[in-house]
């Protein structure tokens, strides 16, 4: 145990750091490795490799994930905005090269071979892009002749562009909502986002006359015709585990659903574990959404503010993407459960994610005192200093 009295680093993160949010983030990819067990044995058996060869690679991924979430708890507000355009413009130029270098995997080119390792730059866009979007909202917040406003809509309209152009649209979608929130959040005027809202209409609209895959996944999800294998079969599975779920290891639809250790890896945890387990996760996952706008809330600072909603609003809009599409409420969209689906990429760019929100809701001293003069602000009528 780290002692009040000790000085250090280690001592000083410990103090600080939001414990329960670490342990909200542990806990959420100690539930992962152990549905991987349970989602990723069939899919293994039917690619003809080791039934725990997810498994393994799963448990490979989470250590480094692990020290990436910890390693950037430890950096500072100003550091966090330097990694963050660092990853941004990394990850820009690998998904630019990816439309031309990349591996195509059923018609989308997202990915990107470097060192034998496959990597998604778009997870690793994500965090880093809300980030500089809110140091660009808090800057033109601060001083209004700075057009970081402007700025930020130019830099969305790249990212959007890249999604598309991959295609993904679920990544699109996602990005769009996040960015929405945080620009609402910076006083975005009633203009813009009429504006805003008439180009989003327009975008779906345009979507669904122009690609092909957007449209047919809609008309399945409207009409139920066609080829709905994946949504039936995840349902089946949720109505077989019931309430209490048919217990670990005793799946049987799950060894039939494709991508079942990523997309529709809630699903196999329905069957094996049940509605009440479903319930518990979906409870986490509120929990630490409306945790970490708690703490944007309180904090007086614009940028830590809307980054850390950003962030938080990131995971939440994502994890009811996945959800939804289980249960049939969205149309089907391969989209992982944020700490929970296999895949490196989408693992270590959550821990990115999560490192970001550590680090920017730590009690640092001069954070305290602000919290301090708001309090007797608010209670006393004594000014702010």
């Amino acid at each position: 145990m780290v002692s009040r009295a000790e000085r250090g680093p280690v001592a000083d993160w410990f103090w600080t750091i939001d414990r329960l949010f670490v342990v909200l983030f542990v806990l959420l990819m100690g539930i992962g490795f152990m549905l991987s067990f349970a989602a990723s044995p069939a899919v293994a058996e039917r690619l003809g490799l080791d039934s725990f060869h997810f498994v393994k690679r799963h448990a490979a991924f989470m250590l480094p994930a692990l020290g990436v979430m910890i390693g950037l708890s430890f950096l500072s507000p100003r550091q966090i905005r330097r990694t963050a355009m660092l990853i941004l413009v990394v990850s820009l130029g690998m998904m630019l090269l990816a439309l031309f270098f990349g591996i195509e995997v059923k018609g989308a080119r997202r990915w990107i071979t470097i060192a034998g390792l496959s990597i998604q730059p778009s997870e690793f866009m994500k965090p880093a892009f809300v980030v500089v979007c809110a140091w660009l909202f808090a800057e033109h917040s601060r001083q209004p002749e700075i057009p970081g406003n402007f700025f930020a809509m130019i830099l969305f309209g790249i990212v959007a562009v890249l999604l598309i152009a991959q295609p993904d649209f679920g990544q699109t979608i996602l990005t769009s909502v996040v960015w929405g929130g945080m620009f609402f959040m910076a006083g975005v005027p009633w203009f813009w986002i009429s504006v805003l809202a008439g180009l989003g209409a327009a975008g779906l609209v345009g979507a669904y006359y122009t690609l092909p895959h957007v449209s047919g996944r809609i008309d399945r999800f409207l009409t139920g015709e066609g080829d709905t294998f994946q949504t039936d079969t995840a349902r089946d599975a949720i109505v077989r585990g019931d309430w209490f779920g048919a217990g670990p290891g005793e799946g049987v639809v799950k060894r039939i659903i494709p991508d079942s250790h990523t997309d529709f890896i809630f699903s196999v945890a329905a069957e094996e574990f049940g509605i009440i387990f479903c319930m518990v996760l979906v409870a986490i996952f509120a929990f630490l959404v409306l945790r970490g706008l708690n703490h944007a809330f309180k904090e007086r600072n614009d940028f830590n503010r809307f980054a850390v909603a950003g962030l938080v609003l990131q995971i939440g809009v994502q994890s009811m993407i996945n959800i939804g599409v289980n249960l049939e409420l969205l149309p089907a969209k391969g989209m992982t459960l944020p700490l929970i689906s296999y895949g490196g990429s989408s693992m270590i760019a959550v821990c990115v994610t999560a490192g970001f929100i550590l680090a920017l809701t730590r009690r640092r001293p001069e954070k305290r005192a602000q919290e301090r003069s708001l309090f007797r602000t608010i209670h006393h009528g004594v000014p702010a200093e």
